[in-house]
């Protein structure tokens, strides 16, 4: 590994904990702070809702700035965004709180691009390598997100104000670290090669199935990691339980990264992505056969790595759907997907775990796994096609 791509890694971590941190208490603020029951996980669909919206206007400010410049100025947003939800969280005001999320959502869009800008670092028999080795710096969110939300809860008079304070100061360590790594410049669209229009790009086969890889992963992930912490209280676990699982679950997403795109180089991008499906499967499985905190734990873990395949899967299989000069376009179109899928399962999932219960949210879950299924029984087919025509 490359100097740059451990500073990116690092960077990914720092993302990490910004996340883990929020999905671990935002819920739970939201739950506090909300006129109604079934808006608490709006704070969490408020963050991947932002994430989606800014998608647009992150790509062109990456075209415009450049990769170091456009994630430097999404860690500003990220800072002003947690020092409004620790306020918020202060003065008890919940649509701030809401506020404070979507515009964080910019940093979240942006710094979504970090697996893409790994593989601008490498030559490309590397990508699947550096994608995956990136990802891995999630770890570090696995271990301090949940510690730093258990930790900072009681820090100022508010329940967990203090940890939206601490996450600026993470914020303010990325900035520091991401100055450090050279990016190159990014193929711009030009005459002799101007690029397709996105319509044309998205009407491939393998742009469509990447896509629903990432995003009905991530949709089913975040339906179940957001809804964990308020169905372990309902379950009467105490927080450090709901924090320990989140560990758990989130060192699934991210140590596998070590080893996840050597499997993709030696058994290819197919087979990964079958094996992250299952493995969501088998998470319901296990959710469904009880609530006890070891039932909690493994399935969420096994969450966190069908997570993994998938993600790093369709990733790398979504490089294959665009030219050099076409990236930021379909980059963005991509990662729209993902975060409106990641809302809509985050806001669902406050809904579904207060009035349907875990078990009817879990059932839920296969509904979006079959539509994976499908897909990759369709591209498999189209893939198979070519090969015998060719």
């Amino acid at each position: 590994m490359n100097a740059s791509l451990l500073w990116l890694t690092l960077c990914q971590g720092f993302l990490l904990i910004n996340n883990v941190t929020f999905i671990a208490i935002n819920g739970l603020v939201g739950l506090q702070l909300a006129p109604n029951i079934w808006l608490a996980t709006l704070p969490v669909m408020g963050y991947v809702a932002g994430g989606a919206l800014f998608t647009g206007l992150v790509a062109r400010h990456h075209r415009a700035w450049g990769r170091r410049r456009a994630f430097q100025v999404s860690l500003l947003v990220a800072m002003v965004s947690t020092a409004l939800c620790a306020w918020a969280a202060m003065a008890h005001q919940f649509w701030w709180l809401v506020a404070g999320t979507v515009i964080a959502g910019y940093y979240n869009a942006s710094a979504g691009l970090y697996r893409f800008a790994a593989t601008e670092l490498v030559t490309p028999a590397f990508k699947e390598r550096a994608i995956s080795w990136v990802l891995a710096g999630g770890i570090l969110g696995g271990v301090v997100g949940p510690q730093l939300a258990n930790l900072t809860r009681d820090v100022l008079p508010v329940p967990f104000a203090g940890a939206y304070a601490a996450l600026v100061v993470v914020a303010v360590m990325a900035l520091a670290v991401i100055s450090f790594i050279p990016f190159p410049p990014l193929p711009l669209p030009s005459a002799t090669h101007p690029g397709r229009p996105l319509r044309e790009i998205a009407r491939q086969p393998v742009f469509i199935a990447s896509v629903m890889a990432c995003a009905l992963g991530y949709g089913v992930m975040s339906l179940l990691m957001t809804a964990t912490p308020i169905a372990m209280a309902q379950c009467k676990h105490p927080f450090s339980s709901a924090a320990l699982v989140l560990e758990w679950h989130v060192l699934g997403m991210f140590v596998p990264s070590f080893f996840t795109g050597s499997l993709i180089k030696r058994f290819g991008v197919m087979p990964i992505l079958v094996v992250g499906l299952v493995l969501n499967i088998a998470c319901v499985v296990i959710a469904l056969s009880g609530i006890d905190l070891m039932h909690f734990i493994g399935a969420l873990l096994l969450l966190g790595v069908g997570w993994n395949f998938l993600y790093v899967g369709g990733t790398t299989l979504f490089t294959e759907a665009y030219r050099p000069e076409e990236r930021t376009t379909a980059q963005a179109a991509m990662d729209f997907w993902v975060y409106i899928t990641m809302a809509l399962t985050a806001f669902g999932s406050g809904a579904l775990v207060t009035t349907g219960g875990w078990t009817w949210m879990n059932l839920g879950t296969l509904v979006p796994l079959a539509v994976l299924a499908g897909t990759l029984i369709w591209l498999g087919r189209q893939r198979r096609a070519l090969a015998t025509a060719g």
